[in-house]
């Protein structure tokens, strides 16, 4: 009998440390933070650009001028441009499902000249940068609420060619 408590424990105990190791958790890098070898995104590249300054730049309702947010973003954009000189970039216009297609064109059109001209009135040079509305055809989010609304009406900055590779 003895010898079966004793067994038993040590089968127990096993168990339990079986199942503590099951439940501890993960230590897994942030890979949008990093180029996934737990370091910093090549300086000049589209991963810097994305993780370190921001591309996406948020509209209200209707609106094609720039919130507050939208300005700070932008201000990144341009020095982080200004300093990566031989990079080449297109501003995506994008509007939320409601409205029209030819409405939903135009108004992503302003959107993106909006943010065109911001970075230009920044010091980035006007042939370094393109322009195209999507309207609502890329949405980012897909649902019938606010909260995916708001995340399609935007600009997006995308490099085209001379950023460094990650």
């Amino acid at each position: 009998m003895l010898r079966m408590n004793a067994g038993f424990k040590a089968v127990a105990l096993c168990f339990c440390f079986l199942a503590l190791a099951a439940c501890s958790k993960k230590n897994t890098p942030n890979l949008e933070a990093n180029n996934g070898l737990g370091q910093s995104a090549v300086p000049g590249s589209e991963g810097q650009f994305k993780t370190e300054v921001g591309d996406t730049v948020y509209y209200l309702v209707d609106q094609s001028t720039l919130t507050p947010e939208g300005k700070e973003t932008l201000r990144k954009q341009a020095a982080w441009l200004r300093q990566y000189s031989d990079v080449m970039i297109q501003v995506e216009g994008h509007a939320d499902e409601r409205g029209t297609r030819e409405y939903n064109i135009s108004l992503s059109a302003r959107r993106a000249t909006t943010t065109r001209e911001f970075l230009i009135a920044q010091g980035v040079e006007k042939n370094r940068i393109s322009t195209i509305a999507y309207g609502k055809e890329r949405p980012a989010a897909l649902c019938d609420a606010e909260e995916c609304w708001s995340k399609n009406r935007r600009t997006v900055t995308v490099i085209t060619s001379g950023a460094k590779t990650s």
